[in-house]
């Protein structure tokens, strides 16, 4: 067993103790535990390992990159329940394989995607559920939208009837302290805030996915309606 690995036994017991944590700090925040939702994220986790976490009560898996999700889509199979979200940076020639296939994609950072995505989901006459990525901490490494260029930007979205905006992802800069990612948390939900303001049809901001293994608690306290959580569930993944 390399060191990142985790015992299967192991897995099954991360999801309860994560499950339970993201109960309590909903409970301790006044929300309702079910307006969190659990998004295992399963890069570089082996199929088999991925349908333990299932059999012990995951119901959403995300993926960063699309040639893993088909090859594990295929050998998981569908089981009741059970959808995929993309969570990984977009590339815009792939739309058209991911279109339909992901219940939601949480990264989409540019107009140029949204149109992209409206034209393959018109072809096929479904309407893509999406989250606008929000680069809240404005980092040149990362992808989303700065803040201000969203605001600029979204009354243009409402034309593309096959795309749905359900809320807003982010990645703030990671800091040690998880605390420290406190006022992040609460700019994304701010913005969120701004565009619900705008009553803009097609644009609804009831999703916020943030929150990641060491910070997701507090993500949840400040709003999190969906956390992204690897390593506390599978271990350390490599580099």
């Amino acid at each position: 067993m390399t060191h990142h690995d985790v015992p299967m036994t192991d897995i099954a017991t991360n999801v309860q103790s994560v499950l339970q944590t993201i109960r309590d700090a909903a409970m301790q925040s006044g929300r309702e535990p079910h307006t969190v939702q659990l998004v295992a994220a399963t890069k570089y986790v082996e199929a088999e390992r991925v349908r333990q976490a299932i059999a012990a009560g995951i119901t959403i898996c995300g993926e960063n990159r699309l040639q893993e999700a088909q090859a594990k889509m295929e050998a998981i199979g569908t089981s009741p329940g059970l959808t995929w979200h993309f969570i990984g940076r977009v590339q815009r020639r792939k739309l058209k394989s991911m279109v339909g296939r992901f219940s939601v994609i949480h990264s989409i950072e540019s107009l140029e995607h949204i149109e992209e995505l409206h034209r393959r989901a018109e072809e096929r006459q479904l309407q893509q559920s999406i989250l606008l990525q929000v680069n809240i901490g404005n980092e040149s490494t990362k992808g989303g939208f700065s803040a201000s260029d969203l605001l600029k930007a979204i009354p243009g979205i409402v034309r593309f009837s096959h795309v749905k905006v359900d809320g807003l992802m982010a990645i703030p800069p990671r800091e040690e302290d998880p605390e420290a990612m406190r006022p992040y948390f609460q700019k994304v939900k701010i913005l969120a805030e701004e565009i619900d303001a705008l009553h803009l049809p097609g644009v609804d901001m009831k999703e916020l996915s943030m929150g990641m293994s060491n910070d997701y608690p507090i993500a949840i306290q400040e709003g999190a309606t969906f956390v992204r959580v690897g390593a506390a569930l599978f271990g350390a993944r490599p580099q």
